[in-house]
């Protein structure tokens, strides 16, 4: 999940955020915060690649409290 989740994006995802990601053609993620739970979050707005952009912004903000 954390090589491939979030397909083309996932390299720079893993990199940038640290969480493994899952993304699905509903518009939803699904990260997985090691030791700690889950995050799932939905928003229709999509990027190039796919993926929502609100919650990938959501996810990256989160990693910033997280770690």
């Amino acid at each position: 999940m954390t090589n491939c989740g979030l397909y083309e994006a996932s390299q720079q995802f893993a990199l940038e955020v640290g969480f493994p990601t899952k993304s699905g053609v509903s518009e939803a993620l699904l990260s997985i915060v090691p030791e700690q739970g889950a995050i799932a979050c939905y928003s229709p707005l999509l990027n190039e690649q796919g993926n929502s952009i609100l919650g990938l912004n959501l996810l990256t903000h989160i990693s910033h409290f997280i770690k």
